[in-house]
């Protein structure tokens, strides 16, 4: 939280300077900006609460396009083609990172079509069972897998999604024999690990959380650097004695390669000087602000897209 309020501060301290040299010509008429998932996901809500205080700000609208299909690729396609003016901004996920070793082809280049503009915010993963298994932490859980080789299973919403490859590497780095289970969403997942079906499961955060608090799921780590506001008991599974596990569902803002460079400026400071103002509603969906310059956002897609290419295909994993 330190560094992102030394981000937030240099923002606002250079902002004016910012806006004067683009402003100018930026923007002069309405920005789109694309979802490349359905209406109401995280990366769709997060993209409007962006979008409406981009508007009040440049004086223009900045509106949301929702472009779904393809695990993200038919929406990121069509931005990647997009003019490299500014009036089309993308919104990513984890599976812009995902995709490129999930898919034998995937129809952009996630390093040479696009500017990167800012890491928003990001949620972990979180390892979580029913209170019926025997495990009160992640070395007990190990344990117990262990000892019942090819005999539990855990639970993750659809093949290539950031939890399913969270318990993929799990697995690949403990070289555990534990049975993966494909459920068609977060909802349908959890409803299966809280009613004993699956005991185990990689969650993303928004679904786990308030079974969680509940006592409904059982905790045991967090796939983070640091502990999560939404289940600040939970160790990070370093701290569980795992590391080398850090993962989760960053949301990010791209340009079409080739915009200028004054409009990636504008849209960074914007973008972080927006979040204070909507952290309580990232919270809300599970997420906590982060704020990266375009270099750091430019540096975590660098370190993701191998990262999860290697899982996938020391697991075998195909889309469905």
């Amino acid at each position: 939280m330190i560094a992102f309020a030394r981000a937030v501060a240099l923002a606002i301290a250079l902002l004016p300077l910012s806006i004067a040299q683009a402003q100018d010509k930026y923007p002069s008429r309405p920005v789109r900006m694309i979802v490349p998932f359905p209406p109401g996901g995280p990366s769709d809500v997060i993209t409007r609460l962006l979008a409406q205080k981009f508007s009040e700000r440049l004086g223009q609208q900045f509106y949301v396009e929702n472009h779904a299909g393809g695990g993200g690729n038919v929406g990121t396609a069509l931005a990647a083609r997009a003019p490299a003016d500014g009036y089309t901004i993308l919104i990513v996920s984890s599976a812009f990172m995902i995709n490129p070793g999930l898919y034998a082809k995937i129809p952009y280049d996630p390093y040479n079509d696009f500017e990167p503009v800012s890491e928003i915010a990001d949620t972990p993963n979180v390892v979580v069972v029913h209170p019926s298994v025997a495990a009160k932490t992640l070395k007990e859980l190990i344990d117990l897998i262990r000892a019942s080789p090819g005999k539990l299973t855990y639970a993750y919403p659809g093949v290539g999604t950031p939890s399913h490859l969270s318990g993929e590497m799990f697995k690949l780095a403990l070289k555990l024999d534990i049975v993966g289970v494909p459920f068609q969403g977060g909802g349908p997942m959890v409803q299966s690990v809280i009613g004993g079906h699956t005991p185990i499961a990689f969650s993303s955060m928004p679904p786990a959380a308030p079974l969680i608090k509940d006592g409904r799921l059982r905790a045991l780590a967090v796939t983070a650097s640091k502990r999560n506001i939404a289940v600040p008991e939970g160790p990070t599974m370093a701290e569980a004695g795992v590391p080398g596990q850090d993962n989760g569902t960053p949301q990010g803002i791209l340009l079409p390669k080739g915009a200028p460079p004054a409009v990636i400026d504008l849209i960074y400071r914007e973008a972080v000087r927006a979040l204070p103002e909507i952290k309580d509603k990232l919270a809300a969906v599970g997420f906590e602000p982060i704020g990266g310059t375009p270099a750091e956002f430019k540096a975590r897609i660098a370190t993701e897209v191998p990262k999860w290419a290697k899982v996938i295909h020391d697991a075998n994993i195909k889309p469905e």
